[in-house]
């Protein structure tokens, strides 16, 4: 299982076109801490420095959102 497997089932069940979710929360579901790479935007939204290919960007995609970090460890995921 992938480690951010976790968050695409979570995010595949949402009704909503918007989630937010922060850190502590995705800590939770995913089981694990997220690295310090997660309070740089691009690692939310796999432009920059991050690509398409990053697996947690490729989990929540699948699940049909794009995420953004907001308000320091907060993250939207908006259905794209």
């Amino acid at each position: 299982m992938a480690k951010y497997d976790p968050l695409r089932r979570y995010l595949t069940r949402q009704k909503t076109g918007r989630v937010e979710l922060s850190f502590s929360d995705i800590e939770h579901l995913i089981g694990a801490y997220l690295p310090k790479a997660a309070a740089r935007s691009s690692w939310w939204t796999g432009e920059g420095a991050g690509r398409p290919s990053d697996v947690q960007v490729q989990a929540w995609r699948a699940a049909g959102y794009e995420g953004e970090l907001v308000r320091g460890e907060k993250v939207v995921f908006q259905r794209a």
